[in-house]
């Protein structure tokens, strides 16, 4: 495992070490989110739907079809459940 000179670049940027890993952390969250973000609406865009609620919508009235529709939708879902959970750890440490 690399040691990383963690007092040396808190020192170098103002910070406490705390408070560089604090930041770290923050973005290392942000890019998650942004990566998850990136993912769901690459699965939405395959139906030229917002969000997923619409792509229910188009779904449900027959302009897309079903498979693998509904398996996307899901999986849209599932990615809007992660950036919720993502955005409790930014409020939490914010």
């Amino acid at each position: 495992m690399i040691a990383l000179p963690t007092a040396e670049l808190a020192t170098a940027f103002g910070l406490s070490e705390g408070e560089l890993f604090r930041q770290a952390f923050i973005s290392l969250l942000q890019e998650k989110k942004r990566q998850v973000l990136q993912l769901k609406l690459e699965y939405l865009a395959r139906y030229g739907a917002q969000t997923p609620d619409e792509l229910e919508v188009k779904i449900a009235q027959g302009s897309v079809s079903e498979h693998p529709a509904w398996e996307d939708l899901i999986a849209a879902e599932n990615l809007n459940t992660r950036i919720e959970e993502i955005d409790v750890y930014l409020k939490d440490i914010s």
